[in-house]
């Protein structure tokens, strides 16, 4: 039997063992997607305690706790940090195979060195070692950043975003890169007009121009994806439900945009159409900055109506969708490659069922001189665990090449969150050690300790030109 989570967790070969310790654990970290705020890396904050660095805005965690029957109070409401902490330790014993167990202690171990398990007799001792030593100055985030040894992150930014804390980090030079990453989610989420209105009137503030007609609206998003790519950003990100490929003409589209701009909501009809302007336009100029577009879909948001009305969006009440969406996503990209303006893609499902959709998918579309231009990306929210990832990556051996994979991302909002890529690397090297050992594939650890590098850093870094 095995101890918990000693150095050979879920290594369960001698070759999978020599991938990880001599291939990919000293790898650095290319985080290309995530949701840490700049303004606290440029500022190089300490947290106070666990609960503020673990525990404010992970609704993994939130669920997990709903899931238990702790009482709201102590997830997003007045709680004392405290006092959600003990509840969160009372929680942890009862999550044993969901990743958040795992992760939790990883967490510990790698930061804080606490190779205890988390649970209420524990708790007290914890919490109180860590919020000492979360003043130290080696735990600034900053100094957490270089302890996991970040060489690259993107964080999640909107057009209007003035970019001020990546200039103050890039000035600082801390060792690593900030980059920002254009979200432009708001602009074309049309169906509440006031709402998007408020919007477009930020927008064109941010961009100095006046916004009455579509043009206008293209001409500002112009003139901030320039400012973005000026400050060093190289990639975009869109949360959609779906693809978005209907048919338009340019007369419509002035229409639609103007009705919406005049306050009157469009039609169901009307807003797809708009929505797959805005998809293609926001394509083109991807692909002329030469930037690689990311598309994470396919999730239900905000189900539960009571408690979005309480605490809003982001907050543990998403699930996995059932849409669709394969003949809209050729389309789409078959409407961009017919030009030559598909850029190089990212897809990231969160429904199981379109594993092999979504690598079937970008083969359609690859060609020279990129290695893997369309990416079938890495076990996303719901299937950043186990079986999601050994799934999404069996899927990509079988129909395409997981040698040109670009690997793992956190898409997370902690600073803590960094030993997901140890977590996806051991998984990798697990499978490939076991296919090694299983005569599957050649016992060659050049060839294949090649590889697990490739994956855990080096195609991000030629794929993503950082």
């Amino acid at each position: 039997m095995k101890n918990f989570m000693d150095e050979n967790f879920m290594l369960n070969s001698k070759a999978a063992e020599r991938l990880y310790h001599e291939y990919a654990k000293d790898m650095p970290i290319i985080d290309y997607h995530n949701h840490l705020p700049p303004g606290e890396i440029a500022d190089d904050i300490h947290f106070k305690n666990l609960t503020q660095i673990w525990l404010y805005g992970d609704h993994y965690k939130w669920r997990a706790m709903r899931a238990f029957g702790i009482d709201e109070k102590f997830i997003t409401g007045n709680a004392s940090d405290y006092q959600k902490f003990e509840k969160w330790a009372e929680t942890v014993p009862y999550t044993l195979r969901n990743p958040l167990h795992h992760w939790t202690h990883l967490e510990l171990q790698r930061y804080f060195g606490i190779n205890d398990l988390l649970n209420p007799s524990t708790a007290k001792s914890i919490y109180n070692k860590t919020e000492s030593m979360l003043q130290e100055p080696s735990f600034s985030v900053q100094n957490l950043l270089r302890k996991v040894n970040i060489d690259t992150l993107c964080t999640t930014d909107d057009p209007i975003d003035s970019l001020q804390y990546h200039k103050q980090i890039a000035s600082q030079q801390p060792g690593f890169k900030a980059l920002p990453t254009w979200r432009p989610d708001n602009a074309m989420n049309a169906g509440n007009p006031e709402k998007f209105n408020q919007y477009i009137d930020k927008l064109a503030h941010a961009s100095n121009t006046e916004i009455n007609t579509i043009d206008d609206l293209l001409q500002a998003l112009q003139k901030r994806h320039d400012y973005f790519e000026a400050h060093g950003c190289k990639i975009s990100d869109h949360g959609i439900e779906e693809f978005y490929a209907d048919d338009y003409t340019p007369s419509e589209i002035r229409s639609i945009f103007s009705k919406i701009r005049g306050g009157k909501a469009p039609t169901q009809a009307e807003l797809l159409k708009y929505k797959s302007f805005m998809l293609i336009e926001g394509a083109k100029m991807d692909h002329a900055s030469n930037w690689t577009q990311q598309f994470h879909y396919g999730v239900l948001r905000n189900n539960n109506t009571r408690m979005f009305a309480a605490i809003g969006a982001d907050t543990g009440f998403d699930s996995i969708g059932d849409f669709q969406t394969a003949r809209a996503m050729v389309k789409f990209f078959d409407t961009l490659d017919r030009t030559n303006q598909l850029a190089r893609t990212i897809i990231y499902n969160i429904n199981p069922a379109h594993n092999e959709i979504i690598a079937t998918m970008a083969g359609n579309f690859n060609q020279g001189p990129t290695a893997a231009k369309i990416q079938f990306g890495s076990g996303w929210w719901f299937l950043d665990q186990k079986n999601g990832m050994i799934e999404q990556m069996n899927a990509l051996s079988a129909l395409g090449l997981i040698s040109k994979f670009v690997g793992m991302l956190t898409d997370s909002r902690s600073f803590l969150s960094f030993p997901r890529h140890e977590y996806f690397r051991r998984i990798m090297c697990n499978l490939f050690g076991q296919d090694m050992e299983n005569g599957e594939i050649p016992n060659d650890f050049e060839l294949v300790g090649k590889i697990v590098q490739d994956i855990s850093y080096n195609n991000a870094k030629a794929y993503f030109g950082f």
